[in-house]
């Protein structure tokens, strides 16, 4: 077959001809510089808020579960060791007692004495003493046992509030006694500044007479604390600790 002309041709010296030049890369303009900057600074931002939701929602916990764990095991000692009998006894700056709540399936939590975030943050509840004073049930006076703890984060002890319904039982451990609340009234919702919840006869919950009354509230909703959650309950009875602290029917099965 004939050579084309492209084939046979050369230059005037005899050479080969020159191949063409490569072309020649456009640099990217400065807006799509800008653009490409920007979408590696949102990845950045990205990998490092998930990286914050992860220290929050559960490096916190497991932080927190440890010094609850610590603290409670300090509690049972401290019950273990006491002689004397009483309210006073039993109020120690190691915590109070124990509550336990089947439907939160969230174990024992540790009960200590205030609700600011140096106590809460360490995975415990916390009975109120502002901005309402809460009345202990070891005290035997009427009055609300107002409790709050964490939603998420920190041990997130309330985490399941909104799983309680009305009759579901909440049960506050002490070293003498076993005292058996029903819930009664739940409040999915109210604002974070409504300390009625918290009087020693908590009319919002439909109770007008004196009473003992437990409150437990928490955050709402999930993830944020601009409201607040609340559960109210009413003791039906009080049971004795007997040497093997066998727990009440509510807490066995």
């Amino acid at each position: 077959m004939a050579a084309t002309a492209d084939e046979t041709e050369e230059t005037t010296d005899g050479s080969e001809p020159a191949a063409d030049p490569a072309p020649r890369r456009r640099r990217p303009g400065r807006i799509a510089l800008a653009v490409s900057v920007f979408g590696e600074l949102l990845i950045t931002a990205g990998v490092l808020l998930g990286l914050f939701v992860v220290y929050s929602l559960w490096w916190t916990n497991v932080i927190a579960d440890r010094k609850a764990d610590r603290q409670a095991d300090k509690v049972r000692e401290h019950w273990a060791e006491q002689k004397e009998s009483g309210p006073g006894a039993l109020d120690t700056k190691d915590g109070i007692g124990f509550l336990h709540v089947p439907a939160m399936r969230n174990g024992e939590v540790l009960v200590e004495k205030g609700t600011g975030t140096d106590v809460l943050d360490d995975g415990v509840a916390g009975y109120y003493t502002d901005p309402v004073k809460a009345t202990l049930p070891t005290t035997g006076k009427d009055g609300n046992f107002s409790v709050a703890a964490h939603r998420d984060g920190h041990g997130a002890k309330f985490h399941n509030i909104d799983k309680l319904e009305k009759g579901d039982p909440i049960v506050f451990e002490t070293r003498d006694d076993w005292y058996v609340y029903k819930v009664y009234s739940v409040l999915p919702e109210t604002s974070k500044y409504n300390v009625d919840v918290l009087s020693p006869v908590p009319k919002e919950s439909g109770r007008k007479k004196p009473g003992h009354y437990i409150t437990l509230t928490t955050c709402t909703p999930v993830y944020t604390s601009r409201h607040r959650y609340v559960v109210w309950g009413e003791l039906v009875r009080v049971e004795k600790v007997d040497a093997a602290r066998t727990p009440p029917k509510e807490l066995r099965g």
